[in-house]
């Protein structure tokens, strides 16, 4: 444990930092989740297709990621991981709110795209200030705490929407402007309580080569970009759910049940891979997603939407932040930014095939066909997860 770590205090059991990273994420995800929750239905408003929806998330998503990929290489070469994340969440904070000016599909493609390049830019230093505040025997927590505190943004994100629509139907301007307050506080707490957490120790990054990474971590990042190739935008589960018969009032709320889920579930996964491993829980996660992805493919039953919405939520529990602590256990220690914005790239751009895959197969076949697919890359995925299990072993 580094002098850093030993001066902060604890707070809930947890170090000072990954409580006030989670306080800004949470903040910071209730303005995003808000605008997140009802975009496919306001694009639709604007004349955009499903395929074109697809397209907007997949290129905000995908193309600022390669800033992942740079800011946590940076953030190794000079041994400071918050100046990347003051920048990156004000960002958000200053940009979201102009999604109430626009008036076409392309105006909210820009202000997507420039905001996600804030997320570019925070992602990898955010995650690796968090493995250096944790020891090795708490990052499953540390990142379940994180992914908790993300999700419950994402659903006091929602319930706001849902609100303001339900007292003002269709006022989707309201819901933008409102937004932007939880991602001002955010990055309030970023800039006040929150401090470096290099140890010591800590060697500064060098050149960097393929070399200086093992076979398991490239092997886990080819697992990764098969599962993400069939895990498309979360907008066309929300189309989903209002193609099924659930009104558009009511489809942010089928976000919010995604998130609670998760909320609730994100910790205790955290902790579970810190005693069983992390590979096993990832494995049940890829499982359940394929089951959840031809479950939304079948159904056309409101009840049964809402189940797999719930059954989602846990899948989101027991591997988005498991995944990365994953990741930090296959890396050198001053290398966790590089190796962090590598995993967050690939995650990123890979989205941009996999969104437009799945908008084209629905939009030209059926609203079926995109889940059905999802479903299958995540069966080759868990299949491919095993193996490397086996082989960690």
């Amino acid at each position: 444990m580094s002098r850093n770590m030993k001066q902060r205090k604890n707070i809930l059991g947890l170090d000072s930092n990954i409580f006030f990273v989670g306080i800004t994420s949470f903040l910071t995800d209730t303005t995003t989740k808000m605008i997140y929750a009802i975009m496919p239905l306001f694009l639709m408003t604007l004349g955009a297709t499903k395929t074109e929806i697809s397209l907007i998330e997949g290129i905000a998503e995908s193309t600022a990621s390669t800033l992942k990929a740079l800011s946590g290489w940076w953030s190794d070469k000079i041994g400071k991981n918050k100046p990347f994340m003051i920048v990156g969440y004000a960002f958000t904070a200053v940009l979201s709110p102009l999604f109430a000016f626009v008036t076409s599909p392309i105006q909210v493609l820009a202000i997507r795209f420039t905001e996600r390049i804030g997320k570019g830019i925070r992602t990898a230093p955010r995650d690796s200030l968090v493995v250096a505040s944790s020891t090795e025997e708490t990052k499953g927590k540390s990142f379940g705490f994180h992914k908790a505190m993300d999700n419950s943004g994402a659903v006091v994100g929602p319930l706001l929407a849902f609100g303001i629509l339900f007292l003002f139907p269709g006022n989707y301007t309201r819901v933008f402007l409102v937004s932007s307050v939880p991602g001002l506080l955010g990055l309030v707490f970023i800039i006040y309580f929150v401090k470096e957490a290099r140890g010591d120790k800590d060697k500064l990054l060098g050149k960097v080569s393929f070399k200086d990474f093992s076979s398991k971590y490239y092997f886990f990042l080819l697992i990764i970009f098969i599962f993400t190739l069939g895990n498309s935008t979360d907008a066309l589960l929300l189309l989903k759910a209002a193609d099924v018969g659930i009104s558009n009032t009511f489809v942010p709320i089928m976000y919010l049940i995604f998130n609670s889920v998760s909320v609730i579930f994100a910790v205790p996964a955290g902790i579970l891979s810190d005693r069983i491993g992390r590979e096993r829980l990832i494995i049940f996660g890829y499982l359940l997603y394929s089951l959840i992805y031809f479950g939304f493919g079948k159904t056309g039953s409101p009840e049964i939407v809402i189940l797999l919405f719930t059954l989602y939520g846990l899948y989101s529990a027991a591997t988005d932040g498991v995944q990365k602590a994953l990741v930090s256990d296959l890396i050198d220690k001053n290398k966790r930014g590089t190796g962090l914005g590598i995993y967050n790239c690939l995650v990123g751009i890979t989205l941009l095939p996999a969104s437009v895959i799945a908008g084209v197969l629905y939009d030209n076949i059926n609203n079926r066909a995109p889940f059905y697919y999802g479903a299958i890359m995540a069966l080759v995925a868990a299949v491919l997860m095993m193996i490397f299990y086996r082989k960690v072993k």
